[in-house]
Parts: structure tokens; sequence; C-alpha cells
């Protein structure tokens, strides 16, 4: 069972960083949680939501510098608009390192991981997740397409919203030359390029695949699909 605590929205975000800062220094004793990690969480919620802060005040002048920039090129009457000024943005704080996302996640996990955690201390530090039930992995099925790019052939596959449950794809190619399928390439991201060159005489090329967990095949093979290759 897996738990998402994180919140898609930025602003949702900033929040759950900000309630965790709060309320974090009250139960780290009973996680056992060190000094260095609470003042980590502290420095991520700080920095995320200074730059929430600077993103919603420039996005919010962009328009009225827009709005400024429009009258002087245009003209037309200025009426009760002013000169807009720069921006003012929130006090600046100590900077941290991009991630803070996967950061935090990792932090819940921790959280999650220690003995003293309960859905109460989950609460309070608003890392609550929704349990999740993994799908029937003996059931998943990779759905390639083919097509020529140039003089090879591009193999699109995709994790049909399976990425968080598997960690390969397995493409296996029988070339029709009597050897079947064999083993083609290991892959972690969607889409491959065979760079196998083509044949001087016309030859159909037939892929497969299957996913992977753990060095180990998970679900069915693909259906196979063919294509003429050295035409």
């Amino acid at each position: 069972m897996k738990k998402n605590a994180i919140k898609p929205n930025d602003m949702a975000f900033g929040a759950q960083l900000l309630t965790c800062k709060t309320n974090l220094p009250t139960y780290a004793a009973v996680l056992k949680i060190t000094p260095e990690e609470v003042a980590s969480q502290a420095a991520d919620a700080l920095a995320f939501n200074y730059w929430l802060g600077c993103n919603a005040i420039m996005h919010r002048d962009a328009q009225q510098f827009t709005k400024w920039k429009d009258l002087m090129r245009d003209g037309g009457a200025v009426g009760m608009a002013t000169e807009p000024g720069l921006p003012v943005l929130p006090t600046s704080v100590p900077p941290v390192d991009p991630g803070i996302e996967a950061r935090h996640r990792a932090f819940i996990q921790t959280c999650y991981n220690k003995p003293g955690y309960n859905d109460a201390i989950g609460a309070a530090l608003d890392i609550l997740g929704v349990e999740i039930t993994p799908p029937d992995l003996t059931q998943v099925m990779p759905l390639l397409t083919l097509s020529i790019n140039g003089n090879r052939v591009f193999i699109g596959w995709g994790w049909q919203n399976y990425q968080a449950y598997l960690d390969q794809l397995e493409m296996q190619v029988d070339r029709n030359d009597a050897k079947g399928f064999v083993l083609l390439t290991y892959c972690t991201t969607p889409g491959f390029t065979d760079p196998t060159p083509f044949p001087a005489v016309p030859t159909k090329w037939t892929y497969r695949a299957i996913f992977r967990l753990n060095n180990a095949q998970v679900g069915q093979y693909s259906s196979p699909v063919s294509i003429m290759v050295g035409v």
C-alpha cells in the first residue's frame, strides 16, 4: 500500500509545508526526528513559500506593466492610470537546493517508518496520506506502435499510468532470421529507436515487449507488431 500525502496544488503544497514546519518541533522527539531534519524541513517550507509569493507578485505586476507598455506604445487617455513602480518582493529567506517536493516526499516516508508515528501525528503535520491500492500487475500489458524514422524503426510505447509500480520495459525483436524473439533492449523512458540498420532486401521485423519490476518480468507480453523494412 502506498500513501500519497503531497498536495498537487502549489498554494496547498505551500500551506502543507508550513503546517508541518509549525507542528514538527512538537513531535520531533516522539518521531526521533533530528534537529538537522527539522531545520531542513523548515528551510524548505520558507523557501518554497517565498518563491510562491514572489511568483504571485510578479504575475500580478506583469499584467500592470503590460497594460502600461501598451498605453505607452498605442497612446490613449491615461485617466486614473499611473506608471507602475517596481514590485516589492517578500523578505528573502536562506536559499535551498532545488527539489523541495522530492525532499518532502522522502521526509514523509521517513515519518511513516518511525515506530512512534500514528495517524494523529500525521494529521497534525498534514502528511496523512490517502491509501492507494496497487493495480493487479499480472494483467498489465504494453502497447507498441511502429514507424519508420529515416532508416531506423521507432517503437512507441508508454507506461499506461503504471509508472509508479514498474521499473522497466523489456523489448524483444524477431528479425525473421529463424532465431525467433531475442532481447533488443531494456527501456526506462517511453519511445525507443532500434539502432539496427535495415537489411538489403525487404524483411518483416516483429516486436513485442513486457514490463519489468525488481529485475523480473511482470504482466503479459504485448501483442506482436510488425513492419516491413529494407523496402
